[in-house]
């Protein structure tokens, strides 16, 4: 799938965790990234590691157990920096990077995603596909790869006006701190 709709999801994470009254701006940035992070296993082909493989593309990365290991040392680092919150930003963090497995597993192409790993390498795809696979590096700046990013725009549109939806500071409200 395209990044589109991955980001869109890290963007409202980051909106959520932000206190009312504070900029969401690095914690929009930081969720988006962790929410693209599982691609970072297209690394692999440059090792010469085969798509198939449980290191390749959406393998090891894009398991549920992967995502669990995510939010387990972001939640400690923010336990360790003084964080209240580091058991709802580890919380966030594991769905936010579980998210992507499962929006790819809606895909219409590849080869499925290792979400049970280190249980199963089998790769697996949901019942439902609505989402068309987008193409790998280079490809996705074709037709193809456009026609694939507007596709996820529609469903991208109501998490990014929400969390661009602009809210006003209540500065009394215990949360926020």
């Amino acid at each position: 799938m395209a990044s589109l709709l991955h980001v869109a999801v890290g963007i409202a994470a980051g909106r959520l965790l932000t206190p009312r009254g504070r900029s969401p701006l690095a914690p929009m940035l930081g969720m988006a990234a962790l929410s693209m992070l599982p691609d970072a296993d297209v690394l692999a082909f440059s090792f010469g590691i085969p798509y198939d493989h449980p290191f390749g593309h959406r393998g090891a990365t894009h398991s549920l157990a992967f995502a669990a290991g995510m939010a387990a040392v972001v939640g400690a680092a923010a336990r360790r920096a003084g964080s209240r919150r580091a058991a709802r930003i580890a919380a966030v963090v594991g769905l936010v990077v579980a998210s992507h497995p499962v929006l790819d597993a809606m895909t219409t192409g590849g080869l499925g995603v290792a979400l049970w790993w280190p249980v199963s390498d089998r790769r697996i795809f949901l019942p439902w596909r609505p989402i068309p696979v987008a193409p790998i590096g280079r490809g996705f700046l074709s037709a193809r790869g456009l026609a694939v990013a507007l596709t996820e725009l529609l469903p991208s549109l109501p998490l990014l006006a929400w969390a661009f939806w602009r809210r006003r500071p209540m500065s009394d409200d215990p949360d926020d701190s």
